[in-house]
C-alpha cells in the first residue's frame, strides 16, 4: 500500500448536496466522454474546412485518444498535490476552454493541438468523477452510485455519433465543440459551489516512470489508432512504435510495482477484486466500442442509411443502458454483483447473435432489437463491474483504483476498435476471393441470370451488377464474421466472473459516511 495518506473525507453530506453533486460529476463525464465519438461523423465537413484529406483528418481522433491515455495515470499524483477538488475544476475549465478553440480551429495543425489540450483536460475528468462517488455516498449504497456514474460512462460514447449527427446537419461542425461551453459552465458552476473533497496527500515526481509511461502509452494508442489504416507491421513507423512501446510499457510497470508511487499506480492491481475489474472492463470494452465502430459503418455504407438515421438508430443502445441503471440502482446493493455481471454479458452475446442473422433486407426493426438487448446488457455490467472494483480498496486509493480502471477502458476500447477493423478488413478480403472464386463463364446460375435479364454474360453492365453484389454479399459476411468473433469475446469473459471475492472485507473503510 502507498505511503500516501490523502485527507479524502469531508464533512457529511446532505441527500440533497450529494443529489448536486451526482448531477455535477456526471454531467461533466458525460460531456467528456461524448467528445470520444462526437466529432467521428464530423470528418467529411472537416476535410473541407480545413482543406486536408481524409487520411489526415483522423489525426482529429488520434490526437484527443492519444493525450487521454497519457494522461489519465496523472490523475492519482496531481489529486495528492493540488486536491480532488482544484484539480476538477481546472480541468473542466481547460477542457471547456480548448473546446472553443477546436471550433475556431482553420488549419489541421491548430485543430489537432487543440484536440491535444482537450484529451489532456478531459483526462482527470472520469477518474475523479468516479473517485468522487464513491467518496460521497456510503458503503451500502455504494452499488447505486455506481449505477449513476455508469449512466454517464455508457451514454457519452455511444450518443456522440447521435448528437454529433444531429448538430453537423442542422447547424455547423464547429458547435460539436461550442456546445461544451454553456455545458462546462453549468459544470463548474455545480463543482465549485457543492464539491469540498480535498484528497492532498504526500506525493513525488517520479520523472523516469512519467517518462516511460508517457512513451509507451502514448506510442501504444497511436499504434492501434493508426495501425489498420498504415497496414500493421507493414509500415516501418508502426513496428518501430510497437517495440519501443512495449520496452517503455514493461520499464514503466516493473518502476510502479517496485515504487509504489502515486503515478499510474499499478501495484494497486494486486488487489484482485480490482485487477479482475479492470481484465473485464477492457475486454468488455473491446466488445462495446467493437461493435459501436461497425454498426454505423454497416448502416451507412451498406445500407445506405441517411447519417442522421443512423444517429438515432445507434441511440436505443444508449438510453436501454441508461434506463436499466437508473431502474436498478435502489436494487443494485442488494443482488450479487457477480449474477448482474453473469446476466449482462449473457444479454450482451444474445443481443450479438441476432446480429449474426443480418442480411441486405434487413429493417430497422433488426437494427434496433438487438442494440435494446445490448444496452440492458452493458448496463448490467458497467455498474456492478465498477462496484467490485473499489469493494476491497481503502478510501486513500479510491482515486489510484479510478486511474487504472478508467485506463483499462481507455485501451481495451483502443484495442477493441483496432482488432475489429483489421479482423474486418481481413474478413472481407477472405470473403471476396471465396465468393468470386466461382463467377466465371461456365457458372450456370450467373448465365440463368443473364439470360432472365435478356443479355449476356460478357455484357460489361451486367459483369458490373455482378461486381457490386459480389462487393456486397462479401461486406455483409464480413460484418457477420466479425459480429461472431465479438460474440465469443463476450462468453470468454464469463468465467472470470467466479475470481471475484464473494464478500467486501474492507468496504466499510472504502469511504465515509
Amino acid at each position: 500500500m502507498s505511503d500516501t495518506t490523502a485527507q479524502v473525507t469531508q464533512a457529511p453530506i446532505s441527500e440533497g448536496n450529494r443529489t448536486l453533486i451526482t448531477m455535477a460529476v456526471m454531467l461533466s463525464a458525460i460531456m467528456v466522454l461524448l467528445d470520444m465519438t462526437i466529432a467521428n461523423v464530423a470528418l467529411p465537413h472537416m476535410m473541407g474546412a480545413l482543406g486536408v484529406t481524409s487520411e489526415q483528418v483522423t489525426w482529429v481522433l488520434t490526437s484527443y485518444s492519444v493525450a487521454e491515455a497519457i494522461f489519465i495515470p496523472l490523475a492519482s499524483y496531481l489529486s495528492l498535490k493540488f486536491g480532488v477538488r482544484n484539480l476538477l475544476l481546472v480541468s473542466v475549465a481547460g477542457f471547456v476552454v480548448s473546446s472553443a478553440l477546436c471550433g475556431q480551429a482553420d488549419s489541421l495543425a491548430e485543430m489537432v493541438f487543440f484536440r491535444v489540450l482537450q484529451g489532456a483536460f478531459g483526462a482527470s475528468v472520469i477518474p475523479l468523477s468516479q473517485s468522487i462517488m464513491v467518496q460521497i455516498y456510503p458503503p451500502e449504497q455504494r452499488g447505486k452510485a455506481m449505477a449513476l456514474f455508469s449512466v454517464g460512462v455508457l451514454l457519452g460514447p455511444i450518443l456522440g455519433p447521435t448528437v454529433g449527427g444531429i448538430i453537423t446537419e442542422h447547424m455547423d461542425w464547429r458547435w460539436i465543440f461550442y456546445v461544451n461551453v454553456p455545458v462546462g459552465g453549468l459544470c463548474l458552476f455545480l463543482l465549485y459551489r457543492f464539491v469540498n473533497l480535498d484528497g492532498r496527500g504526500k506525493h513525488k515526481m517520479d520523472w523516469p516512470l512519467v517518462i516511460g509511461m508517457t512513451i509507451g502509452i502514448g506510442l501504444l494508442q497511436m499504434v492501434l489508432d493508426r495501425g489498420n489504416e498504415e497496414g500493421w507491421f507493414e509500415s516501418n513507423m508502426i513496428l518501430f512504435s510497437t517495440i519501443i512501446s512495449g520496452i517503455a510499457i514493461i520499464y514503466f510497470v516493473r518502476r510502479s510495482l517496485i515504487t509504489k508511487g502515486d503515478i499510474a499506480p499499478v501495484w494497486l492491481l494486486k488487489n484482485r477484486n480490482l485487477a479482475v475489474s479492470c481484465l473485464m472492463m477492457a475486454g468488455f470494452s473491446m466488445g462495446l466500442f467493437g461493435i459501436t465502430q461497425l454498426q454505423p459503418m454497416l448502416l451507412e455504407q451498406l445500407l445506405n442509411y441517411p447519417v442522421e438515421t443512423t444517429g438515432f438508430a445507434m441511440a436505443p443502445r444508449g438510453l436501454t443502458s441508461a434506463i436499466v441503471l437508473l431502474v436498478m440502482a435502489r436494487f443494485m446493493d442488494r443482488i450479487d454483483a457477480r449474477v448482474l455481471i453473469a446476466i449482462g454479458l449473457c444479454l450482451n452475446a444474445i443481443g450479438t447473435y441476432y446480429m449474426l442473422q443480418y442480411s441486405m433486407n434487413i429493417d430497422l426493426y433488426w437494427v434496433i432489437l438487438p442494440s435494446i438487448i445490448q444496452g440492458a446488457g452493458m448496463g448490467l455490467v458497467f455498474a456492478p463491474l465498477s462496484q467490485l472494483a473499489y469493494a476491497t480498496l481503502p478510501a486513500s486509493d479510491t482515486v489510484g483504483g479510478a486511474v487504472i480502471f478508467n485506463l483499462c477502458r481507455t485501451i481495451g476500447g483502443s484495442f477493441g476498435i483496432s482488432i475489429v477493423n483489421t479482423y474486418f478488413s481481413r474478413q472481407q478480403q477472405t470473403q471476396w476471393h471465396a465468393l468470386g472464386a466461382d463467377l466465371g463463364p461456365s457458372n450456370p446460375v450467373l448465365q440463368q441470370m443473364a439470360a432472365s435479364q435478356h443479355t449476356s454474360i460478357t455484357n460489361p453492365d451486367f459483369m458490373a451488377q455482378i461486381g457490386q453484389l459480389l462487393h456486397q454479399q462479401s461486406t455483409l459476411l464480413a460484418f457477420v464474421h466479425t459480429f461472431g468473433f465479438i460474440l465469443v469475446s463476450y462468453i470468454v469473459l464469463l468465467p472470470l466472473v467466479l475470481l471475484f471475492k464473494a464478500k467486501m472485507k474492507n468496504a466499510s473503510s472504502a469511504a465515509p459516511h
